[in-house]
């Protein structure tokens, strides 16, 4: 599903461009009950929702793309003013992500990852962790300590957990508290030899 703040008012109750490829919309999603309304009680419906109200809240000019699948429901804000949403280093795009997952599935079971993304900031960001993964477990091997890495957020710090789960030559860790934990890779002593 689509909508562009642009060109049709956000509390107005057709949708642009509603998608018809098979799961890649939140229609997919609506669990097949048949009955009247159930697709507006769809967590992908709730999101988009979501999403066109914060883009006509912030005025911008970005439509909102939901996608759903069977492992994860993805909405995006797409077009010139999306950039906006992460130029706080993805905080506010991360906690417009923690209100989507809120407002799909409330207190409801079971659930499905839900992302949130603006501009291709996700792809990006991924990118550069792993980059700087990759980089801190050089230095760790190289000077024989544990090198922390720069604050990220807990969905960050499992996506290097992630990457580096298959490094054997170091371990990763958290250390810290909110909103300063860091992930630490360190690397591995040969216990034989200690």
């Amino acid at each position: 599903m689509a909508w562009n703040e642009g060109t049709e008012d956000p509390s107005g109750g057709g949708l642009l461009d509603r998608g018809s490829e098979e799961g890649s919309s939140s229609e997919a999603g609506s669990g097949g009950s048949g009955a009247p309304g159930s697709d507006a009680d769809a967590p992908a419906a709730r999101v988009e929702a979501l999403l066109r109200q914060i883009a006509a809240a912030a005025s911008l000019r970005s439509s909102v793309v939901v996608h759903e699948d069977d492992d994860r429901l993805l909405g995006e804000f797409v077009g010139e003013d999306a950039e906006a949403l992460v130029a706080d280093h993805g905080r506010t795009i991360d906690a417009i992500q923690h209100l989507a997952y809120r407002t799909a599935f409330g207190a409801a079971s079971p659930r499905k990852a839900v992302v949130v993304d603006a501009a291709g900031y996700r792809s990006r960001r991924a990118t550069a962790l792993r980059s700087a993964a990759d980089q801190a477990v050089e230095t760790a091997i190289r000077e024989g300590r544990a090198v922390e890495l720069e604050p990220m957020s807990a969905i960050e710090r499992k996506l290097v957990h992630e990457h580096l789960r298959d490094r054997l030559e170091v371990e990763t860790y958290s250390e810290g508290e909110e909103p300063s934990r860091r992930l630490v890779v360190a690397p591995l002593v040969d216990r034989r030899t200690a």
